[in-house]
C-alpha cells in the first residue's frame, strides 16, 4: 500500500499541477497503491488549489462503468466504501471540512459509490492523513516551507510514491531526494514504466520489479573467488 503525498509548491504551474493531481487521485476511482493520497500545498497558493480541484471533482461523471461517458466507477467492495466513508467521517469530526459540493454517497441505487471527495482543514493526526485512502477521497494540508513539507510527506509509515510541483526543477529535486519513498514524480503523477524499478520503502515493501533492477531480482548471482 502507500499513502503518497503531493507537494504543491508557490511556484508551482497550477494548471499543469491539477491537471495531474485529479488524475492521480481518481484513476481507477481511486483504487490504486500510488494514487494520490495527500495533498501537501503551500498556503500561498492553497485557497486557489483548493477551488480548481474542488471544481474538477464536482464536475466529474459517477455512474455505471460499462457506459463510456462515466469518469469514476464504483468501489471494489462493499467493506471498502464503509472504511473510506468511516475515515471522512472521522477527519470531519477532528475539524475538517468539505471542499467538494455535492454529496459524497447516493449516487446511485445499487453499488459501492462513492463521489470525489476534497476536504480541507485535515488534521496530521487524523485517519485520512495516516492511512491509506484507497477511493476518490483525498485531504489537502498546507505548509510554509519546503522543510515543513518534506516532515509532512515522510510523516506515514507507507512509502511507495510521491510527487512535487514546481517550476524550479533543482528545488524540486532537492524536495525528492529528501522524501522517503521508492518513486517521486516532478511535475506528473506517479506511474508505473516497464524500463524503471517500481516498489517502495517503509510498510510500502522492499525490492523492486521492473526495470533493470526487477531482472535481477529473478536473477541468480555466482560468485567464483580466488
Amino acid at each position: 500500500g502507500g499513502n503518497d503525498a503531493y507537494i504543491v509548491c508557490n511556484d508551482a504551474d497550477l494548471h499543469v499541477t491539477v491537471e495531474a493531481c485529479v488524475k492521480a487521485r481518481t484513476i481507477n476511482s481511486g483504487q490504486s497503491c500510488i494514487a494520490a493520497k495527500r495533498f501537501l500545498v503551500h498556503e500561498d497558493i492553497a485557497d486557489e488549489f483548493i477551488r480548481l480541484v474542488a471544481q474538477r471533482f464536482d464536475d466529474m461523471i459517477v455512474g455505471d462503468p460499462m457506459d463510456l461517458a462515466t469518469e469514476i466507477g464504483p468501489m471494489a467492495r462493499a467493506d471498502l466504501r464503509d472504511t473510506l466513508l468511516e475515515q471522512v467521517l472521522a477527519a470531519l469530526q477532528q475539524g475538517a471540512s468539505l471542499a467538494t459540493k455535492k454529496s459524497i454517497g447516493g449516487v446511485l441505487d445499487e453499488g459501492c459509490y462513492v463521489r470525489p471527495t476534497l476536504l480541507v482543514n485535515v488534521g496530521v493526526g487524523s485517519r485520512l492523513f495516516k492511512e491509506e485512502t484507497f477511493g476518490p477521497v483525498i485531504g489537502v494540508v498546507k505548509f510554509e516551507t519546503d522543510e515543513e513539507a518534506v516532515i509532512l510527506a515522510n510523516a506515514s509509515r507507507y512509502g511507495l510514491g510521491a510527487a512535487v510541483f514546481s517550476r524550479d526543477i533543482e528545488r524540486a529535486k532537492k524536495i525528492a531526494s529528501e522524501i522517503e519513498c521508492g518513486m517521486v514524480a516532478i511535475n506528473d503523477f506517479v506511474r508505473s514504466d516497464v524500463r524503471l524499478p517500481f516498489g517502495g520503502t517503509k510498510y510500502s515493501g522492499y525490492g523492486r520489479e521492473l526495470g533493470v533492477a526487477g531482472l535481477r531480482e529473478f536473477v541468480n548471482i555466482k560468485v567464483v573467488r580466488v
